[in-house]
Parts: C-alpha cells; structure tokens; sequence
C-alpha cells in the first residue's frame, strides 16, 4: 500500500512541474499566466513566446506522462498486490491530475494533453498514435486545436470499446475506466473552448500574441 501511495504522490509532484511557466520566465522573463489566453499550455506559450519555447514545453509535458508510467509506476512493483497495468493507470492518472492541478503554481495548470499523450502513449502506443492522427488531421483542416483534442480523446475510447467488445480483444477493464476519465476530464477542462466552438468564436491555431504588450489581453486557448 505504501508503494502505491508513493507512485501516486510522485507522479502528481512529477505532473505538477510547471513547465510552461519555468520556460516561460527562461525565455522572456515573464509568467506565461499573464499574457494571452493565460493558459500554462504548449499553445498558449507558441501564441506568446514562439516555436522554440513552445516545443519545449511540449517535450517536457509529453515526457511528465510518459515518465510517470514507465518509470514511477515500476517502482518497488514486486511489493505490491495491483497488477502492473493498475499502477501505470494509477501513475498516469496522478500525473495528468498533478499538470491540471499542479501544487507549484496554485493548482491551475494546463488542460492536460500533451500530459496525457505521453501517459497514453506508454500504455497503448498503437491507439494513442491513431488519435494523434486524427489530431493533427483536424487541426491541419480546422486550425482548432480544441477540436483535434476532443476528436482524439474520443476516438481511443471508441477504439477500445470497439476491441475489447466487437474484436473481443483482452482490453482490461481498468484501463477503460482510465480512458472514460479521462474523457469526461478533458471535455470538462475544454468546457470554454466547447462553447467558443459552438459559437463560432474559438481561436484558431497559428494567431500569434505580442508578449510586450498589455498583460490583460484575452484570447482563447486550447
């Protein structure tokens, strides 16, 4: 049980490493949180601060998750009584939990993507890299990068409701409660954007923001 708690607190403290803001500050000095859609995320970073930082943020964000699951959740594991698929649903979880409410920078993190995408990739490679994609498929069409996130999400709970119940595939049932999680979190954390999409009004990828300028500018974010 001890080792179970400590995947899950490592993995959260793992995820709550405030990427955007650490690179943020590096590049230009300033706290991302205060220019452009205010989001710690990769695209809000690429809008205010360019390709470079934004890249980086993303490497670091993907391999948070990626980290958490092939590492933190091996820790000690012969101790434990979960199956190891458990603890690696456990630890990509917490991290993903530990980047959209990260303890360093007052528990308003990013929306958990990129995050999620290196947990996801870890545990199933094949799916994840369909979803990715549809993702950059969608975006390279709508230039919404909100959009290509929930089509991607949706599509590797699809996929593995389609294999474990039409393909009669060994899909475990925890990691179909991950997936549904995660879903339902990702469309609650793009709850503003949904409605941006609905109006009309979400902001499109590529829009650039002057990071010398006004800090109470507002744009929309994925």
């Amino acid at each position: 049980m001890l080792t179970v708690l400590v995947v899950i607190i490592f993995s959260y403290f793992l995820g709550s490493i405030p990427s955007a803001i650490i690179i943020s500050r590096i590049f230009k000095g300033i706290d991302i949180r205060d220019y452009g859609s205010k989001n710690p995320g990769f695209t809000n970073v690429y809008r205010v601060l360019g390709v470079l930082p934004a890249i980086i943020v993303l490497i670091m964000d993907i391999g948070k998750g990626v980290s958490a699951v092939l590492l933190v959740a091996q820790i000690s594991f012969d101790s434990v009584a979960l199956h190891l698929i458990s603890l690696k649903i456990l630890a990509g979880i917490s991290v993903i939990l530990g980047h959209v409410l990260p303890i360093f920078a007052g528990f308003k993190g990013g929306k958990g993507i990129a995050t999620a995408l290196g947990a996801l990739f870890s545990l199933i490679p094949l799916e994840t890299a369909l979803a990715l994609v549809i993702f950059i498929a969608i975006v390279m069409v709508t230039r919404y990068i909100s959009l290509g996130s929930l089509s991607a999400a949706s599509f590797i709970f699809l996929a593995l409701l389609f294999e474990r119940y039409y393909l009669k595939k060994s899909v475990p049932m925890e990691l179909l409660g991950m997936i549904f999680f995660l879903l339902v979190f990702i469309f609650c954390t793009h709850r503003t954007n949904i409605k941006r999409l609905l109006n009309g009004t979400e902001n499109k990828f590529g829009q650039k923001v002057d990071s010398n300028k006004s800090k109470t500018a507002n744009y929309s974010e994925h």
